[in-house]
């Protein structure tokens, strides 16, 4: 598989592990420090190094069944800061650079890197208990259904980032590392919002497995399961105003609009090829990020008054939202159903084109006329995969996402030095590491 002699070679080229490799390769994908603002990329090693590397990589790649092209077009359309060929121009010199975060002028180091699942479990505890509460229904049945999920077999991804976001901004603005109440009720919201977009996404996909089991639409048909997501948002909106902050309410309802208009994204597509890359990232961001984003920028102003602070959460949560979004598309192609919990290619069999496979348009055009037909004709889906695993779009989509790693590292890094900071520069090689 493609994927193969990219890793060896990377290995080869990092002389260490790849979470070493991974935190060490990022200057090339340098932006600015402001998301919404230009990106430029940092100068790479000197032409002749880079074509002498890029004419060693295509053979390592020829030996292996890899494909290159090098004259490719641009694809992303004017609104996406990244296109085509930056992304290839810096392909082959990605992992010969080095990357250097600094926060009061300080390098973080790779010891003092802390495992943000040991440190957010603290405040994590008895998390599941506290959602069934906020869930409570006299229907036994309703119950049951609002319930599956919350089986305490997930990884909480979301409320811990959300405390460990707290517990850094907390100490950035006062030294108090603490998590308030109000803030971890931020947690116990993203988790309740984030299950019940499951529940809804499964009935629109149609899906029969999810987290190694059966589906709740599975089991008690698509019309419960709505109601189920349904009442999920509804408890998890009222002990969003409990909170008692009208500027939370708003900043949490931006992620409920943003998940509807993301859906709407997805069900329709752009006939124009160079409108397809923006179209994707976008749906991206408001299915995934914004969740994560608006999350960790909730419990900034909790506990921060800063708005520099309210936007380094913000811009942390978007662009690590956004990155291990990327990756699950690239694990749909890479890895097994019982590693995902769900059944693989699952996005062709819907007619999606995810980040691998639109980076392999550029190798296969062919591929084009299945996204127009949202690969719906006998053999589209087969064919679409091989050709994905024949071309780099599973490798140039990996390398997308360390470079919004990248940012989101550079971003918490601007906060005071604490453990909490470190261990969510840490969570950006744990999200680009990630096999299911």
């Amino acid at each position: 598989m493609a994927l193969g002699w990219w890793h060896r070679c990377c290995c080869r080229c990092a002389g260490s592990s790849r979470a070493a490799w991974l935190a060490g390769s990022g200057r090339a994908l340098g932006s600015s420090a402001n998301g919404g603002g230009k990106q430029r990329l940092a100068v790479g090693p000197a032409a002749p190094a880079w074509k002498a590397e890029a004419a060693a990589s295509r053979r390592r790649a020829g030996a292996n069944g890899g494909h290159v092209g090098m004259n490719r077009p641009d694809f992303l359309g004017r609104s996406s800061a990244l296109s085509m060929l930056k992304i290839h121009s810096i392909f082959w010199r990605f992992h010969h650079t080095t990357l250097q975060l600094h926060s009061c002028g300080t390098a973080v180091s790779d010891e003092k890197y802390k495992d943000p699942f040991k440190l957010g479990r603290k405040d994590l505890n008895n998390l599941y208990e506290d959602i069934k509460k906020e869930l409570w229904v006299s229907t036994t049945e309703l119950k049951e259904m609002c319930e599956y999920y919350f089986d305490g077999k997930g990884k909480a991804f979301r409320p811990m980032i959300v405390v460990l976001m707290a517990r850094a901004c907390n100490f950035h603005h006062n030294n108090t590392g603490e998590v308030q109440a109000s803030q971890r009720s931020i947690a116990v919201i993203a988790e309740m919002i984030h299950t019940a977009t499951l529940l809804h996404d499964d009935v629109i996909d149609d899906a029969n497995s999810r987290r190694g089991k059966e589906t709740v639409n599975q089991i008690w048909g698509e019309r419960k399961a709505v109601l189920a997501g349904d009442f999920i948002l509804s408890a998890a909106s009222l002990a969003l105003a409990r909170i008692g902050s009208a500027t939370i309410v708003s900043v949490i309802t931006c992620v409920i609009e943003d998940l509807v208009h993301g859906e709407f994204l997805q069900l329709g597509s752009k006939e124009k090829e160079n409108e397809r890359f923006a179209h994707y990232l976008e749906k991206t961001f408001k299915k995934t990020a914004s969740l994560i984003a608006n999350s960790c920028k909730a419990v900034s102003i909790l506990g921060c008054p800063d708005p520099d602070v309210h936007e380094i959460a913000y811009q942390y949560g978007r662009n690590i939202g956004i990155a291990f979004q990327l990756i699950d598309d690239v694990l749909d192609f890479t890895s097994c159903s019982d590693q995902l919990g769900k059944p693989t290619s699952a996005d062709l069999k819907l007619g999606i084109a995810t980040g691998p496979v639109l980076f392999a348009c550029q190798q296969f055009p062919e591929i084009n006329a299945m996204i127009m037909r949202r690969f719906s004709l006998p053999g589209d889906i087969e064919r679409a995969r091989e050709y994905v695993l024949q071309s780099h779009g599973v490798q140039q989509t990996t390398y997308l996402a360390q470079r919004y790693c990248h940012k989101a590292m550079r971003e918490i890094s601007k906060l005071r030095p604490s453990p909490e900071r470190d261990a969510l520069i840490h969570l950006a090689e744990i999200v680009i590491a990630r096999d299911k």
